[in-house]
């Protein structure tokens, strides 16, 4: 290791360290926790049931669940609030402290282009950025999968879990790296472009969820007549109910017929209708909507990469 390459990880060894430490503690944490759960779950001899309305219940399967939701949550949370840290306290100060203090010009005076200097110090990171993500992915989808989309949750589409497992988590750390490396040459000042990191990529992340749904087209179960409702299971329902007509018109519930029972059954006669709806995201959806997310975060990064490097051509000429 010499050259760029040395001092990259000369400057950014506390956080390389620090980050292992975090993983090896957060690894052994997980392993203890659901070795536990594994065990207690052989000697009951419990099966899992997904969804709300699976058949769980009893002391068994309480046993199970509250001892390892909470903990499942909170790492959830942490790979959750990681491409937000990772833009803050890594991406931030990669370029802007050098700026802000003036060590951009020296390294330069050293016979190292500018591309190169940034490349070896983007690139660090980014590696770093993404053994430390697909750690963490890693961890909470192989505690949570023995007990996944169970009873109380949490479920495949919970914030915890979404955001913290599968492909996207990864392209969105390396999105915020980037956001926070862009900041940082932009601004030239540390703290605020901390500031500008932490509203990217909090904005950036609340309008995907916001916009998930519109991605794909939900599944419409429908029930004939009065037949009971196939159980939601582990889908992530959209909350659209309704009634169908001879001819396939939908019919909100939350406009007509918003009663159990013989009542139920006398307003359906009364306006004619044959079937109810309901429209859900089954769990194989995961994949798709992790994908669509991961495409939009990469692509997303490439361009603030590209923007960084015009940037800094410009400011170097």
């Amino acid at each position: 290791m010499k050259g760029v390459i040395w001092l990259a990880w000369r400057q950014q060894r506390l956080l390389i360290l620090a980050a292992t430490a975090v993983l090896l503690l957060c690894a052994g944490w997980v392993v203890y926790e659901r070795s536990e759960m594994v065990s207690l779950i052989d000697a009951t001899g419990w099966t899992p049931c997904p969804g709300w309305n699976g058949g769980c219940e009893g002391l068994d399967t309480f046993r199970i669940m509250d001892g390892n939701t909470t903990g499942i949550r909170i790492l959830g949370t942490l790979g959750l609030a990681l491409p937000a840290l990772i833009g803050v306290f890594w991406g931030a100060p990669l370029i802007g402290r050098e700026l802000e203090t003036g060590t951009f010009g020296l390294a330069l005076t050293q016979g190292v282009g500018p591309r190169r200097w940034f490349a070896a110090r983007f690139g660090l990171a980014a590696l770093c950025t993404l053994l430390v993500s697909l750690v963490i992915a890693a961890l909470v989808a192989w505690w949570w999968a023995p007990i996944a989309n169970t009873l109380d949750g949490p479920y495949w589409h919970d914030a915890v879990i979404y955001n913290a497992t599968g492909p996207a988590a990864v392209a969105c750390a390396l999105f915020a790296l980037t956001v926070g490396t862009l900041a940082g040459l932009l601004v030239r000042k540390v703290v605020p472009a901390m500031a500008v990191s932490v509203v990217v990529t909090g904005t950036a992340m609340a309008c995907t969820a916001f916009f998930r749904r519109g991605w794909i087209d939900p599944e419409t179960r429908i029930t004939p007549g009065m037949t009971p409702k196939r159980p939601v299971g582990s889908a992530w329902s959209t909350g659209e109910f309704g009634y169908l007509t001879p001819d396939g018109r939908e019919h909100s519930i939350w406009n007509v017929c918003q009663t159990s029972g013989e009542e139920l059954r006398r307003c359906m006669a009364e306006h004619d209708f044959v079937a109810r709806y309901h429209k859900v995201y089954p769990s194989s959806d995961f994949w798709t909507l992790q994908w669509i997310d991961t495409a939009l975060y990469l692509g997303a990064a490439g361009l603030l990469l590209a923007l960084a490097l015009t940037v800094l051509r410009r400011r170097t000429a």
